[in-house]
């Protein structure tokens, strides 16, 4: 390693790390393999592409992209004029304004990636197309890589899609939970409609520039094919813009991985994929088996007549992204409902507000301990927690952003209030917040601060407002349900009836 860095330097050895995969301090022919397609501008056709040979007389889909590249505004960072952010770190991200491939034609056989697992699934039970391979206990992959890995099994059509956005997608992210994950949406005799969610990233810089990665909140979106694969009736995949902000990003600023790093969220008004109609064969045959011209005599291309699907068994849109969300989540499987509905469920149901209230979406990977990661992969999804919230809780999930607009917006002086007071409350990077219907904050805690002293032993433990639990071995867990309870004790006053 001495050796290496005075060689290479700080910002070669830099470089030749993100290149070095298994840290071998040796360069592999594979792991050489990005910089040479760079410099020959050739890139040899990967085995890994098929794990089987696809009939290239089979059907053919055309897909195309739509792209509308982040709006700079929404950065925090743009504030201030992106103060003391050098043009070129920001370079990647400002260059990216249409996608590298404006249309593709894919087989629809290559599609079969999105088919169930052969053993009978119910409508909405999910399955992994690529599972996640991280967890709390793996930590996260490393920030300093440029190119992606090549692509196996299923993995090779997801990222033959997202390359219709931009040339260097990760079909798995740095970060928790990672993947792609399915469900039947809708089944008849010869067709499904397939509901997925994909969590996926880019990396929109190469050397000498640094890293800068760019990680929508999901892809999701359906595919209608048959059974067999062998045609696509319609496919659509996109990231959600029903939010404020919907994109993470993360860049270095110099050679070192773990202390030179920016963070910002911002707002994708349009990233989407498109097939232009049902897939179609490419070579048409007669009832003999003669080979047909796929156009009529006027040049114009045959049209095809498709059969109707009638659905045997369906389930509504929301139901199967909740399932799919669930699935990624666990946590999820307590309702987390938008701020002003929230309060007016808990209103109606006399039950309290549990709002977790964040600087950035939950899937941003905040380089602090006490990020919304950490909670929803730990306590929040613990049973224990996950019992009493339901029992007990009106829950919410909300941003310092929308809760400033919503407190800047006038129209409703009640829901002004209410963004007020939780605002009042909040400490970087995320407040734990249990309220009143009427939005009077009851009790809260710092996600910095409960971290800090759930991971101190018990003994070690000066305030008694927190105390632990012999019931349960996790002291987080223990923690969290007597923040909870206190909450609910402390509001007994003015939840009497």
């Amino acid at each position: 390693q001495e050796l290496a860095l005075k060689s290479l330097g700080n910002e070669g050895l830099f470089l030749f790390s993100s290149l070095d995969t298994n840290k071998d301090l040796y360069l592999s022919p594979e792991e050489f393999k990005p910089i040479a397609e760079k410099l020959t501008g050739v890139a040899p056709a990967s085995e890994s592409e098929e794990e089987e040979t696809l009939d290239p007389d089979g059907e053919t889909l055309s897909i195309v992209a739509k792209f509308q590249p982040l709006v700079m505004e929404t950065m925090t960072k743009s504030k201030d004029g992106f103060l003391g952010i050098s043009h070129v770190a920001l370079s990647g991200l400002r260059n990216w304004t249409a996608p590298a491939a404006p249309m593709s034609v894919l087989l629809a056989r290559q599609f079969k990636a999105f088919l169930p697992p052969k053993n009978n699934l119910e409508l909405g039970d999910p399955w992994w197309i690529i599972p996640s391979e991280l967890n709390i206990f793996t930590g996260y992959l490393s920030n300093n890589r440029f190119y992606p890995p090549p692509p196996k099994g299923k993995e090779v059509l997801i990222h033959r899609l997202l390359s219709m956005f931009h040339p260097r997608p990760f079909v798995k992210t740095r970060f928790a939970p990672q993947g792609a994950v399915a469900c039947i949406q809708a089944s008849s005799s010869f067709y499904y409609t397939i509901a997925f969610r994909i969590h996926a990233e880019f990396q929109l810089n190469e050397p000498p520039n640094f890293p800068f990665w760019f990680s929508p909140g999901q892809f999701t979106g359906y595919i209608v094919l048959s059974k067999d694969s062998s045609h696509v009736r319609d496919f659509r995949l996109f990231v959600p813009n029903n939010r404020s902000l919907n994109v993470d990003m993360e860049w270095l600023y110099g050679a070192s991985e773990n202390g030179n790093m920016e963070v910002d969220i911002g707002y994708l008004p349009q990233m989407e994929l498109e097939s232009t109609g049902p897939s179609v064969p490419s070579v048409i045959h007669d009832e003999n088996g003669q080979v047909l011209e796929s156009r009529d005599p006027s040049g114009e291309p045959i049209h095809f007549v498709f059969e109707e699907i009638t659905w045997q068994q369906e389930i509504p849109w929301q139901e199967a992204a909740h399932r799919l969300e669930v699935a990624m989540y666990p946590f999820k499987k307590v309702s987390y409902l938008p701020f002003t509905e929230a309060f007016e469920r808990a209103q109606a149901e006399k039950k309290l507000v549990h709002s977790i209230l964040l600087w950035a979406k939950p899937p941003v990977p905040l380089p602090v301990p006490g990020s919304g990661r950490t909670l929803r992969e730990t306590v929040l999804e613990s049973s224990p927690i996950l019992a009493l919230l339901n029992e007990s809780f009106i829950s919410s999930w909300s941003l310092v952003k929308e809760l400033e607009e919503l407190q800047s917006n006038r129209e409703n002086e009640f829901y002004s209030k209410l963004a007020k007071l939780h605002l009042e409350k909040y400490n970087f990077p995320v407040e734990m917040i249990i309220c009143l219907p009427n939005g009077t904050v009851i009790h809260h805690i710092n996600a910095n601060y409960f971290l800090d002293i759930t991971s101190m032993k018990p003994e070690d433990v000066e305030s008694s407002i927190f105390s632990f639990s012999t019931n349960f071995e996790d002291p987080s867990t223990a923690t969290y349900l007597q923040f909870l309870k206190e909450g609910l004790q402390r509001a007994k006053p003015y939840l009497q009836p």
